[in-house]
Parts: structure tokens; sequence; C-alpha cells
């Protein structure tokens, strides 16, 4: 079978794209006061007028107390207007737009929101220096009517897209981890339990917005850490999910945001400018004396989550997205010939938001970025990358 070509035209379910680059989902901190800004307008600007496919905003929490931190966007009408305007200066630059939506469940900030956090069990966030509460199951009902809730918003603010969040020991993402998730009840125990929170959310967005939209669902491969979700686990709820008819792609990540940060993103732990980031003196200093314990470094390379990725293409038939260090076309190239529909790029983007265009207009042409990873701790002041200037074009 031919590979797809990386810059003709695609469909992500009823969604035409114009190739097949997706800008990841990254945390912009450009939402003061949960709502959209003009600096988070420009920055999805910038992507889609570098010739992205589709741009995603990053995050849309779908309750107050699913936000990780108190000034992401969570979905209410007040934040309808902001993201209209977003989404119409995305479609002037030709592209489409993506909402990600979540519960970050254990890893939300419960001090800075000013609410509890939850999850499946009592458990401690090392971040914020909270226990998270047992979600009920009027609590689990309620966040799961949010979600087809935050759907029906991005449809009337005019995106073409949601991401429903499935990963990161986020709140699905903690169910269905077994080292997380403690439960004796229906949402506990067996694997089928486990995933309830999951396809259920997956479900009601789907009844909620139809074909209006086209669904993607970030569903981790693995934890990365011992006793958590692995790849045989994940898989098997990656057939259901394609078998319950929920979703139209599949975006494949791995790693805990709340147990092990850095196993998604390798490479070094940029630690000295995470303390430095900071806003609690007490995490402060316990990043800076014993910051390598929690946050640790893993080697890089290119396409890191290729391999695993291909065991799940080997078993669903479901468009599927390859995310992880996809920063050179050969990597794309690579990606469609190995049967995956699209690529989502982050860190490369933060550095050179132009980098599709010029990748189309010369073969040639490789990525600046060198995997410091130092553009992750600048979510807590707008996340951009430290070697490009304020307006995105990378220094050397």
């Amino acid at each position: 079978m031919t590979p797809p070509a990386l810059f003709g035209p695609a469909r992500l379910g009823p969604l035409p794209l114009r190739n097949r680059f997706i800008k990841a989902a990254t945390f912009e901190g450009m939402s003061k006061g949960a709502l959209v800004s003009d600096e988070l307008i420009d920055f999805h600007r910038r992507h889609a007028a570098g010739g992205v496919a589709m741009t995603t905003v990053a995050y849309c929490a779908v309750a107050p107390e699913g936000r990780t931190e108190r000034d992401q966007i969570w979905m209410r009408p007040e934040a309808v207007p902001g993201l209209r305007r977003l989404t119409d200066a995305v479609h002037a630059e030709g592209a489409a737009v993506s909402a990600q939506l979540g519960h970050a469940g254990p890893v939300a900030d419960s001090s800075s929101n000013g609410v509890p956090a939850l999850g499946p069990s009592i458990v401690l966030n090392k971040q914020s220096l909270r226990r998270v509460r047992r979600a009920s199951r009027t609590d689990i009902a309620r966040i799961t009517k949010a979600h087809a809730d935050a759907a029906l918003l991005a449809v009337e603010a005019g995106f073409n897209a949601v991401e429903i969040h499935l990963g990161h020991n986020y709140f699905a993402s903690s169910f269905l981890s077994p080292r997380i998730n403690k439960r004796k009840d229906e949402y506990g125990g067996t694997l089928e339990g486990r995933a309830k929170v999951a396809r259920d959310t997956a479900r009601a967005v789907r009844d909620a917005v139809g074909d209006r939209v086209a669904i993607l669902a970030k569903l981790n491969m693995d934890d990365g850490v011992p006793g958590g979700l692995w790849l045989d686990e994940s898989l098997q709820v990656a057939q259901w999910l394609e078998a319950d008819g929920s979703v139209d792609a599949l975006e494949l990540t791995a790693g805990s945001s709340l147990l092990d940060p850095m196993y998604l993103f390798r490479g070094e732990a940029p630690l000295t400018e995470f303390a430095a980031a900071m806003r609690n003196p007490i995490v402060r200093q316990g990043v800076r004396m014993v910051g390598k314990q929690f946050i640790r470094s893993y080697p890089y390379q290119e396409a890191y989550l290729l391999e695993s990725a291909r065991q799940f293409r080997a078993a669903l038939g479901l468009p599927l997205v390859l995310l992880g260090a996809v920063s050179l076309r050969e990597t794309a190239e690579r990606a469609m010939a190995k049967g995956f529909q699209f690529v989502a790029m982050g860190r490369a983007l933060l550095r050179e938001p132009d980098l599709i265009n010029r990748m189309e207009s010369e073969s040639g042409t490789r990525s600046l970025c060198i995997h410091c990873n130092k553009c992750m701790p600048t979510i807590f002041s707008g996340t951009h990358c430290v070697l490009a200037n304020a307006d995105g074009k990378a220094i050397g």
C-alpha cells in the first residue's frame, strides 16, 4: 500500500484537513482568569499560519476542579466569546482547530483551584502537597456529563474537533491505572471496570455532538511507572474504544504527570528551571533538593514512541496519530509508511512555528529544536522556546 502524502489533503472523521501535521496540545500558560487572551489567540494563529493542518488548544478543563492550576481555561459560557475569536483567527489562516477536553483528576492543583482534586482513590499529589479525594459515583457522573457539555460548547465556539484526554494519569487515565485505582466497585478491579470512565466519557461526547466535529482521544499506551497501565491493557482499551464507535482517531501517548512526568518527554529534565518556576516556596525547595527522584531524565531519540505505537497500528483499524519527537520530515514520512495517518508535533513547533511550511517547500529542512526541554517550565509564564525570540522566530 502506498503511504499517504504528507502534504496532501486528509480526512479525520467528518473533518477535511490540508495535510497530515497536527500541533500537539502543549499547555500555553496564556489564559489568565481561565479565559482566552490575545496572546493565546496569536500563539495558535502563528502555528496555523506556519502550515499545520490543525492546532490543538490545551488545556480546556471540563470543570473548575479539573484544572492543573487556576488560570487554565475551563469550559463555561463565559469562555465561548474568546474561544470563538481564537477559532476565527485559526480558520483565517486555513487551518482547523481542536479543543483538548479533560479533567486533571489527581494531577489538579487543589491549592491553586481552591477545591479538592479528585481521583479513583486517595493519593498524594507531590506537586501541590495535597491529598486527592476519592471521587464518588456522583462525581464520576457529573464529570462524564461535563465532558459532553464542554464538547457542545466547543461546537458553539467554532472548533472543528475535540480531543478527549485519556492520558497522563489525569482523571480517566488514573482510573485505568491499577497503581492508582484501588476501588472495589464497578469502576475498579478488572480492566473492564477501570476502563469504564474512559469509555463512558467518550460515549457521552459522541452522543452529544454526533459527527458535527471530529473526536480524538489521547490515550496512554503505558504509564511508565511500576504497577501502572501497560501496553497489553491499553491495547485492549483501544480496541474497546474502536468497537464502541465513540472516537474517530487515537493519539497515542505515555507517562504520568502525577508520578513520572518526564517519561513522556524524554531528554534531560531542566531541574534548575523547574525549581525557579515554582510558585510554592516549599515545592521550589523540594525540587532543588530531591527533584531528581521525581523528575527523572530519559534518553532521547527521534520518534521514541513509534515502536510501542506500532503494536496499536497492527491491532486497530482506527486512524492513529503518532506523537513523541517527530521533528524531521523523514520521521513523519516513516510514520506514514508504518500506517499512521497523522503526526503530532509539540516542542519542534514551539521553536519554529513555520516549520511545516518550510518542510514542504524544502525537503531537506531540519528542525532546530535541540530537545533541551527548557520550554517545559515556561508553562507558568507563557509557553515558549527559550531559544526563540518573542515572535517565535528561531535564534541561531
